[in-house]
């Protein structure tokens, strides 16, 4: 009874760190998320990949020479404005995404397809490393036919280097709502929970296996 009784409290105390880490606890003002993106300044352009928990997504494409910002939001869904408690939960439709504002002079679009196909699991359809729902699916929302064209072109290519389906579909763009503020930025703003998260999730990790040379 003994072993049992600190079982659960271990189970529970996961349980708690793991709501932690997603920003179950995190103190926020109400509603202020939930506005579509503002549109790209001139001779700017935007692209948006879904790729399972934005904050790691925002992360990677921050890296990128070339890209202006990166936004966390929801989209792909049928709910207006949601929040991110609706999305978590699942049945809204909505995946958590990054819209990305890039300048075509400096980076491509077809360097950030690289780049997204670099920091996905593409076998992996309603879930992404640890997060689990239809809500962490990876996808490629395109803004055009000019995008759709080498998002096409790059998923062929990817599917010819492995004899797995890739799942990734490439879709047109939907109203992008944009995550409440705290999700904004939190690798930097939260580096601790950011890092130990990413960490447990064995993102790092599945991205070797896959990726490696």
């Amino acid at each position: 009874m003994h072993r049992q009784r600190w079982i659960l409290v271990v189970a529970v105390v996961l349980s708690i760190g793991y709501a932690w880490l997603r920003g179950a606890f995190v103190s926020v003002a109400p509603v202020e998320a939930a506005n579509q993106a503002a549109p790209a300044a001139r001779g700017q352009q935007k692209a948006t990949f879904a790729a399972g928990c934005f904050w790691c997504v925002e992360a990677d494409f921050d890296k990128v020479k070339g890209v202006i910002s990166t936004t966390s939001g929801y989209t792909g869904g049928r709910v207006r404005n949601p929040t991110y408690e609706q999305v978590s939960a699942g049945g809204t439709g909505h995946t958590e995404a990054v819209e990305i504002v890039f300048d075509p002079a400096v980076v491509s679009y077809d360097q950030l397809l690289d780049h997204f196909w670099r920091n996905v699991d593409p076998f992996a359809a309603n879930r992404q490393f640890c997060d689990v729902g239809s809500q962490y699916r990876p996808e490629i929302f395109v803004h055009d036919e000019a995008q759709r064209t080498p998002a096409e072109a790059s998923k062929k290519r990817i599917q010819a280097r492995f004899s797995t389906p890739i799942v990734v579909n490439v879709t047109p763009a939907a109203p992008f709502y944009r995550a409440e503020a705290y999700h904004q930025d939190y690798y930097k703003t939260h580096s601790v929970q950011y890092r130990y998260y990413r960490w447990r999730c064995g993102r790092d990790e599945r991205l070797e296996a896959i990726w490696r040379p």
